[in-house]
């Protein structure tokens, strides 16, 4: 094979309509071998990156059906190691593991009280998760901000993890789809980045990688979100799902709305102690309840439940009973963290640099989650490049969310900084871009949009 007969296969070729007029003919399907060797001769450094980048443009305009992408993902996927459960380190052979995806968004942290959750079911849920970049938290960076968690685990740590508390939750190694890291630096400099094909391949490829069976996926849309709108974030929500059951794992995915930030809380320890109160029953209603949405489907997938009324009850008593936080304190012990010294800091770790946002009117308020997750970066909760250092600390507490009326000089936000000079940017673009104030009650987006499967 060589790598500029597929490229061409998949560009197409220039021909004349009926009148004379110049079109791009529709591009052929690729077969898998010719995908397997373009991704295995890429990432070994015998296909140029200019070949790679002609690629990845010609699938952006010409896409890819469900079986293209999943051979995509599928080559991605073993260009570097596959972590193997079933009958591995003690871990059930006849076990269906189950994880959970975000496309991102602000204070989204529904990964830390779900994965304790579902495990007081009995689900056993492989974690692979990512840091914080640009205006989206990282489940890493929270994680860490436990004095002591170990996020970088070996292969047999993650296993013994699940073993022992029924989930772990770790990076990305070096060695999990290699493919993918080179192709993503190239998709960003070669603006390719916005193909649903070459999106989801990415995804799917370091999903199961972690060894799932079975996935659910949170696709948020809005200004928060990476996919903005309603119809892209359908298309993308679609190509994962379809691909991932063409690679023969279950899947469903659930739209959701991310105009405005989730929770109460936006930071590193911050939402730490949002999933605290989230596992004590006490958190704000819309984590409580994509939380318990997400868990059911994964109880389901996971054919620990009959119905999908069943695999929320139990979600819901994993939560009243205690025993989801139990778990949740056990597994923050298990990667090195110490669980007393973290209960006994919730409500009390705080940022010595601090200031309030008051209204500066009467009115109802709304919240941008965009403005709210860049004014995050400003006070060291995220990041602008990948070796930018997070400051565990740093935050936003929102004591009013959109939709909420408010009396001037009431306040509305407690923010924390990484130092004093962060602040007034922060709070400038929190009150001049990310509040907004009127007369009449902001539209409320419905939280769960749609469901595919």
């Amino acid at each position: 094979m060589r790598a500029i007969d597929i490229i061409m296969k998949k560009r197409g070729t220039k021909v004349r309509d009926a009148n004379g007029n110049q079109i791009l003919a529709s591009s052929t399907t690729l077969t898998k071998e010719e995908i397997k060797f373009l991704i295995d001769e890429y990432t070994a450094g015998r296909i140029p990156d200019y070949q790679m980048s002609a690629f990845t443009m010609a699938v952006y305009f010409n896409g890819m059906n469900f079986e293209e992408t999943g051979a995509l993902t599928d080559a991605m996927l073993h260009s570097g190691d596959v972590i193997e459960l079933h009958g591995k380190d003690g871990l059930p052979e006849n076990e269906i593991y189950v994880d959970k995806h975000s496309t991102g968004g602000v204070g989204d942290k529904i990964s830390l009280p779900l994965a304790p959750i579902v495990a007081a079911c009995g689900v056993m849920d492989p974690m692979m998760s990512g840091r914080a970049l640009g205006h989206t938290g990282g489940t890493l960076d929270k994680l860490e901000s436990i004095e002591g968690f170990n996020v970088n685990l070996t292969e047999e740590q993650f296993r013994a993890g699940i073993k022992k508390d029924g989930f772990a939750m770790m990076g990305q190694t070096p060695n999990v789809a290699p493919a993918d890291k080179k192709m993503y630096a190239l998709r960003d400099v070669t603006a390719t980045v916005e193909s649903v094909p070459l999106i989801t391949s990415s995804i799917l490829s370091k999903k199961v990688a972690e060894g799932a069976d079975a996935l659910v996926f949170d696709v948020k849309y809005g200004s928060g979100a990476f996919m903005k709108t309603i119809p892209d974030s359908e298309e993308l929500a679609t190509f994962l799902v379809k691909t991932a059951q063409a690679m023969g794992k279950k899947a469903t995915a659930f739209m959701t709305a991310m105009n405005t930030p989730l929770g109460r809380m936006v930071g590193n320890f911050l939402e730490i102690e949002e999933t605290v109160e989230c596992l004590q029953g006490k958190g704000p209603a819309d984590v409580m309840e994509l939380t318990y949405a997400l868990g059911a489907e994964m109880v389901l997938l996971a054919g620990k439940a009959e119905s999908e009324e069943e695999a929320r009850k139990m979600c819901e008593d994993a939560v009243s009973s205690g025993k989801a936080l139990e778990i949740f304190l056990a597994n923050v012990k298990t990667q090195g963290g110490n669980p007393e010294k973290l209960m006994a800091e919730i409500g009390k770790r705080r940022s010595q640099f601090h200031t309030q946002v008051l209204a500066e009117k009467d009115g109802y308020i709304k919240l941008d989650a965009f403005k709210t997750g860049l004014a995050s970066v400003y006070l060291g909760v995220g990041r602008n490049k990948s070796d930018d250092k997070v400051c565990p600390d740093a935050g936003i507490i929102m004591h009013k969310k959109t939709g909420d009326c408010v009396k001037k000089g009431e306040l509305i936000l407690d923010v924390y900084g990484k130092d004093e000079a962060c602040l007034p940017q922060a709070v400038k673009m929190l009150t001049e871009e990310a509040l907004s104030y009127s007369e009449t009650k902001p539209h409320s987006d419905q939280l769960i949009y749609k469901i595919i499967k």
